[in-house]
């Protein structure tokens, strides 16, 4: 089953978290596709989440989930030591969104951003939609 992940195409943190997950997923289940790419707004619009959302997306089985729901379901598909970070789906939603949205917030701020989506090497490129 494939699963794909919607991140922020010109954030530097996003850019850096995507080549964490790639090469922590030996099975390569993820696909990614940028907020700003067609098919990154087309799936935005299709699961009816809002264009200006700062958050990650990750969409498995026809269903999305944005922030920290969508971090902790990723990790739990990586390699050990980062699946076990999926244990802290046992706290409180709001006690995880607020970590992330401090994150999110300040991430243009703490790791800069890029003028336009990074172009991914030729051996990953089939995984990304756009």
């Amino acid at each position: 089953m494939k699963k794909t992940i919607l991140y922020d195409g010109t954030c530097n943190f996003c850019n850096t978290s995507v080549q964490f997950i790639i090469n922590r997923d030996p099975k390569s289940s993820f696909l990614f596709a940028s907020l700003q790419g067609k098919t990154g707004k087309e799936m935005l619009k299709k699961y009816k989440i809002k264009e200006e959302i700062d958050s990650i997306v990750l969409i498995v089985d026809e269903q999305a989930y944005t922030k920290s729901d969508a971090v902790l379901r990723i990790c739990s598909d990586l390699t050990s030591p980062w699946k076990y970070m999926s244990v802290l789906q046992a706290l409180p939603r709001f006690m995880r969104d607020t970590v992330y949205e401090l994150i999110a917030k300040n991430r243009y701020r703490w790791f800069g951003k890029q003028e336009s989506c990074m172009i991914p090497k030729p051996d990953v490129r089939k995984r990304f939609l756009d």
